[in-house]
């Protein structure tokens, strides 16, 4: 009779232990980000937002794709730079996508104007493309809220070899992201650069209601006793882990979703 009753106990006990083991939560699949960026005259920009409003947006929404992003730049020297940030679930969806919008009769429709634009007339100067993977740490997009003004702060961290680029992305993941939280940077998304331009880096983009929102952010971020601490860290100083910074000021598009 004991022997039956420890054989039930130990049973109950694997059980639960493989039942405790199943609930765990697997990992979350990083989202993959593909950000484009127009560079056109001023003059052509009602042409991209149309493009992109009417035809664009809707054939993405259409696939399951997005949300999608579309901020603006200040103009600089004539030229204006657009950027388009895409959400895309899978690495097949980034690679299919072309060939569903050729396939897309509604799609060719609304684009029309856009596509029919002649070599002497285009539309843009060229689009640069990059495709990002969010860090562990932020694995999906937290989407603004679109109805909302808001201001977009792009920036982009390069290192000097893969190393260096890991190093802040664990810097964030251990602390820095958590302060920006805490100090009103509220993140977008997080990613590591996995193609494209000026590699290797780390592409973030933060919101705020407006300027003096986002100047307020950073004045206490860059006070706060945790974030001097962090930094004081010699593993973590900017000069062994970026080499360079990119900030940019955008601003949404009336019909941007993010």
């Amino acid at each position: 009779m004991e022997r039956r009753t420890f054989v039930q106990a130990s049973v109950a006990t694997l059980c639960a232990t493989a039942a405790g083991f199943a609930a765990e939560p697997k990992p979350e699949t990083p989202e993959l980000f593909e950000l484009r960026t127009y560079t056109l005259k001023p003059g052509k920009q009602p042409l991209l937002d149309d493009y992109l409003a009417k035809a664009y947006l809707p054939a993405l929404k259409k696939l399951g794709i997005g949300p999608v992003g579309v901020f603006v730049e200040p103009p600089e020297k004539e030229l204006l730079r657009v950027y388009v940030l895409v959400v895309h679930k899978t690495a097949e969806s980034v690679a299919t996508l072309p060939a569903k919008l050729t396939a897309d009769e509604e799609y060719q429709k609304a684009a029309s104007a856009y596509l029919a634009a002649k070599a002497d007339d285009p539309v843009y100067q060229r689009i640069e493309s990059s495709l990002l993977t969010a860090i562990s740490g932020m694995p999906k997009l937290e989407k603004p809220d679109a109805t909302k003004p808001r201001l977009l702060n792009l920036r982009i961290y390069e290192s000097h070899n893969e190393r260096g680029a890991a190093k802040k992305v664990e810097m964030f993941e251990k602390g820095e992201l958590a302060i920006f939280k805490k100090v009103g940077l509220t993140p977008v998304f997080f990613a590591s650069s996995l193609v494209g331009a000026a590699m290797p880096n780390l592409t973030y983009l933060l919101v705020f209601p407006d300027e003096a929102g986002r100047k307020s952010a950073w004045d206490t971020f860059r006070v706060a006793p945790e974030w001097l601490k962090l930094k004081a860290i010699p593993e973590y100083a900017d000069k062994e882990i970026v080499s360079k910074i990119t900030n940019k000021i955008l601003t949404p598009a009336a019909y941007s979703e993010i």
